[in-house]
C-alpha cells in the first residue's frame, strides 16, 4: 500500500474530524435518549476506511452506503424475528456479511450497524425501519460527501472515474 503524503495525511485527518463531527451531532440530535448521546459506532470505523485507506474496495461508494444500509435492514428484521439478542446479533452478522457478499457492497463497519440495530435499545428500537434512513443512511452520506471533498486535496482521486470529475 502506497503511503500517503503529509497534506493527504493532514487532510484526511481533518476530513474524518469534520465527517465524525457533523455526523455524530446529527445522530445525537435525532437519537438522544435520557441526556445520553447516542453515537452510531459504525460511523467512526467508516470514517477511518473512508479517509485512512480511501482506494480499498470498501471504502468506496457503493460499498460504504450499500453496506451499511443492508446491515441496518438485516438487524431490524432480525431484531424484530428473533426474540434472544444474542442469537439476533449473531444472525444479522452472518447475514449481513452474506448479503454485502452477494451485492459487491462490502463495508465491514456494517456489521456493527447491524449489531447496533439489535441491541441499539429502546431509541433505537423506536424508530424501527426508520433506523434504515435517520441516521444509518444520513450519517453514509455525510461521510461520503466529506471523504469526496477531500479526495479532491490527494495526490490520486478515489472518486474520480477515468480521469474524470
Amino acid at each position: 500500500m502506497k503511503k500517503m503524503s503529509n497534506t493527504e495525511v493532514i487532510a484526511s485527518i481533518i476530513g474524518a474530524f469534520f465527517a465524525t463531527l457533523c455526523a455524530s451531532f446529527f445522530s445525537n440530535s435525532i437519537l438522544e435518549a435520557n441526556d445520553m448521546p447516542m453515537v452510531l459506532a459504525s460511523t467512526g470505523a467508516s470514517a477511518m476506511l473512508i479517509f485512512a485507506i480511501p482506494h480499498s474496495p470498501v471504502s468506496q461508494p457503493w460499498p460504504l452506503i450499500g453496506g451499511h444500509l443492508i446491515a441496518a435492514f438485516i438487524g431490524i428484521s432480525a431484531y424484530y424475528l428473533i426474540p434472544n439478542a444474542v442469537v439476533a446479533s449473531s444472525v444479522a452478522i452472518g447475514l449481513a456479511m452474506l448479503a454485502m457478499h452477494l451485492t459487491d457492497s462490502m463495508h465491514p463497519p456494517g456489521g456493527a450497524t447491524a449489531v447496533t440495530a439489535v441491541i441499539g435499545g429502546n431509541t433505537v428500537h423506536e424508530l424501527g425501519y426508520y433506523f434504515i434512513i435517520v441516521p444509518v443512511f444520513f450519517n453514509a452520506i455525510i461521510l461520503l460527501s466529506i471523504a469526496m471533498a477531500v479526495g479532491s486535496f490527494r495526490e490520486k482521486n478515489p472518486y474520480v472515474i477515468n480521469g474524470r470529475g
